[in-house]
């Protein structure tokens, strides 16, 4: 079954005031009932809105659904200036313009730590969380002990990393890494796909942005029930599902009432490698 889109006219200034002055820092697509609870959706790094489609068919017939791709991913245009910190705000503009009123969102990876900001930073604006696999402090699930500064230096080291590589040696480390993180094949080369559509600067100074802030102490202003779902399998070289989920549960320590479950044999794409297990914690989650 297909579900009709309505692409959000966000660079004619439609859908929020911010639009008239600064580049869209994301593409919006509008899915399911005019009328229905509102959900959004974020997905992560060089990732395509389209990564939620079987999400949009499980939640947006009766919801409303607002699945976001990132500027710079995808082939949507990249904007000047810290990508996080722009969605970031523009979303709540989003979001106070189009009047949802305390909206489910969803967000992977990169996706769910701009959830955590937005929660953090605009609590009023959310009413339930849904992160899948991501953590307020990528850079310290190895090293819990990391240090502001040390996040900085580290991340400034993989933006460098990543920019100085050629196309050909680029595209291998992508193929390499998504192998990791997905298990189907052809799931592995959609993403890939997306990867390569993506603006290469966008991608190295978001991932830095991303492993160079710490959100564990600013979860604590987050007023929203929040279900955070994990996954490990393709880590266990690092540590069993007990330790892993013993690390997500510290990072989150300060937000209260969280809910941290761990996939058995999900990859990073949960929603990719086992939708039926995410979408059955979604809908306790929700009930």
């Amino acid at each position: 079954m297909s579900f009709p889109r309505i692409v959000a006219a966000i660079a004619a200034g439609l859908l929020f005031a911010s639009s008239a002055i600064a580049a869209p820092a994301f593409k919006v697509e509008v899915t399911g009932n005019a009328s229905g609870a509102p959900m959004i959706l974020i997905p992560g790094l060089a990732s395509s809105g389209a990564v939620w489609d079987g999400t949009v068919r499980r939640y947006c017939g009766a919801r409303r659904c607002h699945v976001l791709t990132l500027a710079g991913f995808a082939g949507v245009p990249a904007i000047d200036g810290p990508l996080l910190g722009t969605a970031e705000q523009q979303l709540s503009e989003y979001i106070a313009a189009n009047k949802l009123a305390q909206p489910v969102i969803v967000g992977h990876s990169l996706g769910g730590f701009l959830a955590l900001k937005l929660a953090a930073d605009h609590p009023e604006q959310v009413g339930r969380l849904v992160i899948v696999d991501s953590l307020p402090a990528m850079a310290a699930m190895q090293m819990p002990s990391i240090t502001g500064p040390q996040m900085k230096e580290m991340a400034a080291a993989v933006r460098t990393r990543m920019l100085s590589m050629d196309a050909a040696s680029q595209q291998a480390g992508q193929l390499q890494t998504l192998r990791t993180m997905i298990t189907g094949a052809d799931d592995v080369q959609r993403a890939l796909a997306w990867g390569q559509q993506s603006d290469r600067t966008t991608v190295a100074n978001a991932m830095a942005e991303l492993m160079g802030e710490d959100l564990r102490q600013e979860v604590a202003r987050i007023k929203a029930p929040t279900l955070v779902l994990g996954s490990w399998i393709a880590y266990q070289n690092f540590g069993s599902k007990e330790q892993f989920q013993q690390g997500y549960q510290g990072q989150y320590s300060k937000l209260a009432g969280v809910k941290v479950e761990m996939a058995d044999t999900a990859r990073h794409f949960i929603m990719l490698d086992d939708p039926s297990w995410m979408y059955d914690r979604i809908d306790q989650f929700l009930k």
